[in-house]
């Protein structure tokens, strides 16, 4: 049914299968929009019960997923990637028939190799999707309604997903602010690999680097804005990302690869001290910045 102040789909009753950051974001948006008759949540932690429901993330939030999955028409995994499959074995009992069920991982490779068959057992429908929105603050203390607001949600179908159970997710996250764009789950895994997980990597190796204990004191009071702006996302859930590069390693190994052998040239070249080749290595990376500065800005997938 449309909802006929919005023109989206209104769900009957959507769980969230994990309510932190991206999970209560997407709660908060969907109960802000009025897109969902229910929203329930699935805690592991008793104190979540009620700081979820106390922030307006879910309406109901429960320890008990079946109860929390029962006639639910959709289903969002936003948990750890790790944790899915297990969490979807123990639901399958409780899936409704035709129910939908997406995620928000960020690898959609092995998601979708695990999931899409399992789901299918049930007689529901698995689509993989990804929305590239986060910050490095973790829990639903950190969510906001706005979270997804002109962010692309990556959407990855299969040649076995149901047409309309895709048509439903891609609704779902247009609905909740974001802008879709649809790709495969192994171009996806192969583009993330570059533009979101190697930038973790290496704010994280700058952090372990710069803030080492085997530095002088004065270190640390020497790390200003640029250091700050460059290490932010070093502060993400280790969890989160001890798994998304496990999931992703072939890909991340190949980017890390081209990175470091980009390091390695703008070394010889200040070893040699090749003035041309320096200040080309600086001008090449800004001109290409602004440009994609400006695209994004303007740019508007569907």
């Amino acid at each position: 049914m449309l909802n006929p102040e919005t023109r989206w789909v209104r769900w009957k009753k959507i769980t969230l299968v994990g309510v932190g950051l991206l999970g209560g974001s997407l709660g908060m948006a969907l109960r802000k929009r009025r897109l969902a008759g229910s929203v329930v949540g699935f805690v592991r932690r008793a104190a979540s019960v009620g700081e979820c429901e106390g922030l307006g993330a879910v309406k109901l939030a429960t320890l008990d997923l079946k109860r929390a999955v029962e006639g639910a028409e959709l289903i969002v995994l936003c948990t750890p990637i790790a944790q899915m499959r297990g969490l979807v074995e123990l639901m399958l009992p409780s899936l409704k028939p035709g129910a939908i069920v997406t995620d928000v991982g960020s690898v959609k490779g092995s998601v979708v190799r695990d999931l899409e068959a399992l789901v299918a057992k049930a007689g529901a429908h698995f689509v993989g999707s990804h929305p590239m929105a986060g910050a490095e603050k973790m829990g639903v203390a950190a969510a906001r309604a706005d979270l997804f607001d002109g962010a692309v949600c990556v959407v990855t179908p299969t040649r076995k997903s149901n047409p309309a159970a895709v048509r439903k997710v891609e609704q779902l996250w247009k609905a909740a602010g974001a802008r879709v764009l649809k790709l495969t789950p192994k171009a996806h895994d192969d583009l993330v690999s570059r533009s979101s997980h190697l930038p973790h990597v290496v704010a994280a190796q700058l952090a372990n680097l710069i803030l080492s204990p085997e530095h002088p004191k004065e270190q640390g009071m020497l790390c200003a804005n640029g250091f700050r702006d460059t290490t932010r996302i070093a502060s993400g859930s280790p969890e989160m990302w001890r798994d998304i590069a496990l999931a992703n390693r072939q890909n991340l190994s190949r980017a890390l690869d081209a990175f470091t052998d980009g390091l390695d040239d703008f070394r010889r070249a200040l070893k040699c001290g090749d003035s041309r080749a320096v200040a080309k290595f600086f001008e090449q990376a800004r001109e290409r910045r602004e440009q994609w500065s400006k695209r994004a800005g303007a740019s508007s997938p569907e």
